[in-house]
């Protein structure tokens, strides 16, 4: 473990200790294998934690988490004019137009508004982006597109990554990592070779499922809505192969340092690597509020949660205690990324026990945000 804080005179180390303390409970209890965090100020990282079965340069899945650097190239593509947020996904990735997805817009894709959220790619037809086009061709809709929200795990940002093929003529995977990752010094995240794969943490479940008694005092509701994510996916990201696909919605593999010193990225913008006026629209502007299908409004710009005012930061995944400007994506299993602009935090955190208590996984993210937001505060 190491902590710095000469860097950034206004970090707080005793805040800092508090958040190491409570990211290695579970380890230190058995419950989690290992997990990283990483506090990052300044455009610099302060402070660095590795727990468990892991070093510092152990790699981890980050799941969703994937979604911002891949959303974050379409932020430069947009403001260089070459796709249009109010164009057709289908005027740039034809073959996707069909039964009736002709008219849903770039933004609503961005947005998770385009009606297709459960559209299902699945190996081996998301190998190729010949295979991938013909199951998209073959997507139906759920809903009139624009009219509702309702997150779509992994489908969403396939139409981007072959948006993002179709006007670069360039690989999405290498078109991530020329645009956004390599030009921020990290490594590439996405599509990684088979001799690029040692160090990545194995994920394994943990815990049990909590009991519909505790999911109603939680969440209101005795059963969760089923989803994509269930643990067969999740663990297929075990997979060499799988790995290698770099799912563009939630196959990324990095480390808790490499997610603070991206989102450190989005908030000092080195060398303008985006447009000004764009990066202000993808970090601080919200698109969409409607209500997901438990009830609470997006406020989700295109591509990011920012945190809002009206209390509900830490159902965002961003804590408690940011302000209401941060913005970030945090990926399953309790992978978490964001920053505040107002106090200049950024948190990384990353784990490889996916743990199957849908309470207890998201208060352990409530809880190391919340500590995280606090880290310029004096005690």
């Amino acid at each position: 473990m190491s902590t710095t804080t000469d860097a950034a005179s206004t970090v707080q180390p005793s805040r800092i200790d508090a958040l190491l303390d409570r990211c290695k409970r579970e380890v230190e209890s058995g419950l989690l294998p290992s997990c990283q965090v990483a506090v990052g100020f300044d455009g610099e990282i302060v402070a660095q934690a590795t727990y468990g079965d892991a070093t510092d340069e152990t790699r981890y899945c980050i799941f969703s988490a994937t979604k911002p650097f891949v959303a974050s190239t379409m932020w430069q593509l947009i403001s260089e004019g070459v796709v249009e947020l109010d164009a057709t996904a289908a005027g740039y990735v034809p073959a996707f137009g069909e039964n009736g997805k002709d008219r849903i817009t770039v933004e609503q894709v961005m947005l998770h508004t385009s009606g297709f959220p459960h559209a299902p790619l699945k190996p081996p037809e998301w190998d190729t982006s010949e295979s991938r086009l013909v199951s998209m061709a073959n997507w139906r809709l759920n809903w009139e597109p624009g009219t509702r929200y309702e997150y779509h795990p992994t489908s969403a940002h396939w139409v981007l990554a072959e948006i993002i093929n179709a006007v670069t003529g360039n690989d999405f995977r290498d078109g991530v990592h020329d645009r956004v990752t390599g030009p921020l010094g990290l490594p590439q995240l996405l599509g990684l070779a088979p001799d690029d794969q040692d160090g990545i943490a194995e994920l394994i479940l943990v815990g049990e499922p909590a009991t519909p008694d505790e999911l109603e005092a939680t969440f209101g509701v005795r059963e969760l809505p089923m989803t994509e994510v269930t643990n067969e996916a999740i663990l297929r990201f075990n997979e060499p192969s799988v790995r290698e696909v770099g799912v563009p919605g939630g196959g990324g593999f990095g480390t808790a340092v490499d997610l603070a010193l991206f989102y450190q990225g989005l908030l000092h913008n080195p060398d303008e690597l985006w447009d000004p006026a764009m990066l202000a629209t993808g970090t601080g502007e919200v698109r969409n509020t409607l209500p997901d299908p438990m009830g609470m409004p997006a406020n989700r710009s295109i591509g990011l949660f920012l945190a809002g005012d009206d209390g509900m930061s830490n159902m965002r995944g961003l804590g408690r205690t940011v302000s209401p400007m941060a913005f970030g994506h945090n990926g399953a299993g309790g992978q978490l990324a964001w920053a505040d602009p107002a106090t200049g935090l950024s948190l990384g955190y990353t784990t490889n026990g996916y743990d199957e208590h849908e309470v207890r996984q998201p208060r352990r993210d409530t809880a190391i945000s919340s500590l995280a937001g606090l880290c310029t505060t004096p005690d």
